[in-house]
């Protein structure tokens, strides 16, 4: 759903500029009370992750495939605030390096994919967690839901966006149907590819999992051949389980990212995603303009002057992944730090009795 410079105005674009400005804002600071020395580095994962899978498009109807947003998955992995980050950062690399969503246009992409759906995921996941029987697999539920939500809900504001500001005169009622029909389907994807990832993780580490926080239904062990609960973990384990190294979590995450990304994208569905489809079908792609950075040595995610398609493109994705761990682990640390000198400075300043 990365939205193209052309689709919407100068006035609306600059407006939604300064939402997800403002969004980010908000995010950086409540960032601070969600990162931890574990989590900072997990949260910089989180966005290559996402990163990779968004190269894995997946065929949803004839001629239309879709891919991952990712809101949901940032959200309930590390945090609301610090999932917004994760899909901005995500999206301001894929602007910059590989020409994929305007430049003009970030903000509304800001506004759309990271703030939207985020929002809407981590609304419905708490209220169904609150809801549901207290348990890991009322968790990956949960997820699973907010995920599905979360891509119709972005569909939905980009048509309101398209009704303020859309460069082409086509009748709201068509955009907003045809936008919307092809996302749920999307969001159906995207719910099985959060609800998997959240799963998975939950099985090894629950405490790295910030929606599964605070979560008493008791761990199951195998015992010959059947699933037991297992005795309740007294406090020193339960410290003991947060005190583990996320190394080999981090390390694993990464190499997953870097096999999708520069391996499986190879396979991944050529047919244009929900919105360039509905774009081609409905005439809102009459005015959309070059991108600024079409000329990039990895536009369309590929490498310049590397005429192996898979070659070509396996080397964008790693590329794209390595840029992406390294921004948002170098951001996630900088909030991180914001944060201990915050705490540093409350502790000083308290009065000695």
């Amino acid at each position: 759903m990365h939205v193209p410079d052309g689709f919407i105005d100068a006035p609306v674009s600059i407006a939604a500029g300064v939402a997800a400005a403002g969004a980010v804002a908000v995010s950086l600071r409540g960032a601070r009370r969600e990162l931890d020395e574990r989590t900072a580095p997990l949260a910089g994962l989180v966005a290559a992750f996402i990163f990779a899978v968004q190269m894995l498009n997946f065929p949803v109807a004839a001629g239309t495939s879709g891919h991952l947003l990712g809101g949901a998955l940032a959200a309930i992995l590390v945090g609301p605030y610090t999932g917004v980050l994760c899909v901005s950062v995500v999206l301001l690399m894929q602007g910059v390096l590989f020409a994929d969503g305007g430049l003009t246009a970030l903000g509304v992409n800001v506004v759309n994919m990271a703030v939207v759906t985020v929002v809407v995921a981590y609304a419905v996941f708490r209220g169904l967690v609150k809801l549901l029987p207290d348990g890991r697999r009322s968790v990956t539920v949960a997820a699973f839901t907010g995920a599905l939500l979360s891509v119709p809900a972005a569909a939905g504001m980009f048509t309101l966006l398209y009704a303020l500001g859309g460069t082409t005169d086509v009748p709201l009622t068509k955009v907003f149907g045809a936008m919307v029909g092809v996302h749920v389907l999307i969001g159906v994807g995207e719910a099985l590819i959060t609800a998997a990832t959240v799963g998975a993780v939950i099985a090894v580490r629950p405490d790295l999992v910030h929606g599964a926080r605070g979560l008493s239904a008791p761990l199951k062990l195998r015992v010959g051949g059947e699933l037991v609960d297992a005795p309740a973990a007294a406090p020193a384990a339960a410290a003991g389980l947060a005190a583990r190294s996320t190394k080999p979590v981090w390390i694993t995450g990464l190499v997953a990212a870097l096999a999708l990304a520069g391996f499986v994208s190879f396979y991944a569905s050529a047919s244009p995603d929900g919105l360039e489809k509905v774009a081609a079908d409905k005439g809102i792609d009459e005015k959309v303009t070059e991108h600024a950075a079409a000329e990039s040595p990895l536009a369309d995610y590929s490498v310049k002057d590397v005429s192996d398609a898979r070659l070509s493109g396996g080397l964008a994705g790693v590329i794209g992944v390595g840029a992406t761990v390294a921004v948002g682990t170098g951001v996630f640390w900088t909030v991180r730090r914001r944060r201990g000198a915050d705490l540093t400075a409350v502790s000083t300043a308290a009065p000695v009795a």
